[in-house]
């Protein structure tokens, strides 16, 4: 299946700690949590907020386990703040992921954004972009993926959930708007499918513009449970909403093929946010694994 020289296998450190609500994990440290994503058999990682800031640091401590930095998240205000306060945090960002080794920016659109809002509706209130957001969106995005390209890396949009750039469509219009050159698309199994989304319709359509890949399963039964009762995104979370590879309601096998018969060269990330005195991590990320070695060949 998969060319195993063309893929690395990482785990986000989100599901030992959650930098939205540090009550989940709050007792679990750095070390603890890079320790078992080694030990789970994962050689990469994003950068959670409990990691060293320090680049020679982080980097000691991940090379005594074996593990790189794939990337990390950045939060970008395009439609609610001056373009100039997101580039130069994101030049910041970028500039400490360079120094790292990685090759791609997860960057996601915060402004509006309801996903760290503990009491709003998920559904009922997720966030629309006026024309003019828009293409505020859409050129300052093509300006940060130049800013990016100039270090010889990639900007890697992350549709997401409680976000203006949820649904297909949304990706299918911010695909439309945006150059080719300097914005790629992050392609995250478990938002779609929970958005009501048909994951492989985005998977098939980018292809080419896909150059990180989230894998995260979704719990149909929590994911109706949220609709019914009307819950937020970090309720959700907390009701157990996501969970590993091969744990959830949601069939990989198609994405893989799909995956492993096209040219994509990268990550594959297992991510899943859930509370750890539910979900031990270390027996998490091991069923991941399994999993991704069973159904994935890798």
């Amino acid at each position: 299946m998969f060319d195993k020289n063309a893929i690395q296998l990482g785990i986000a450190p989100i599901g030992w700690t959650n930098d939205d609500m540090p009550e989940l994990g709050g007792d679990i440290t750095f070390e603890q949590c890079v320790s078992e994503m080694a030990l789970a058999g994962f050689t990469g990682t994003e950068v959670g907020n409990k990691y060293p800031k320090d680049v020679d640091k982080l980097k000691n401590s991940l090379q005594l386990r074996g593990l790189s930095i794939a990337s990390a998240w950045f939060s970008a205000y395009l439609t609610t703040k001056p373009y100039e306060e997101t580039q130069e945090a994101f030049v910041k960002h970028r500039d400490f992921l360079y120094a790292m080794g990685s090759k791609v920016i997860v960057v996601s659109e915060q402004g509006k954004s309801i996903q760290g809002e503990m009491d709003t509706p998920l559904f009922e209130n997720k966030p629309i972009f006026s024309e003019q957001e828009w293409h505020v969106l859409a050129d300052g995005l093509n300006k940060l993926g130049e800013l990016a390209k100039e270090k010889d890396m990639k900007l890697v949009f992350h549709h997401h959930m409680g976000t203006g750039v949820q649904t297909s469509e949304e990706i299918d219009r911010l695909m439309d708007m945006t150059e080719e050159d300097f914005v790629y698309l992050l392609f995250d199994t478990g938002h779609l499918y929970f958005s009501g989304d048909d994951p492989l319709y985005i998977l098939n359509k980018y292809l080419h513009r896909i150059k990180h890949v989230h894998l995260k399963d979704v719990r149909n039964d929590v994911a109706e449970l949220v609709k019914r009762e009307k819950l937020s995104f970090l309720q959700a979370v907390k009701e157990g909403v996501f969970t590993v590879p091969g744990d959830g309601s949601y069939d990989f096998k198609p994405v893989f093929e799909m995956l492993s018969q096209s040219t994509y060269k990268g990550w594959l990330l297992v991510e899943a946010e859930q509370n750890p005195e539910k979900a031990n991590p270390l027996e998490y990320a091991l069923i991941a694994r399994k999993y991704l070695r069973e159904e994935a060949g890798i």
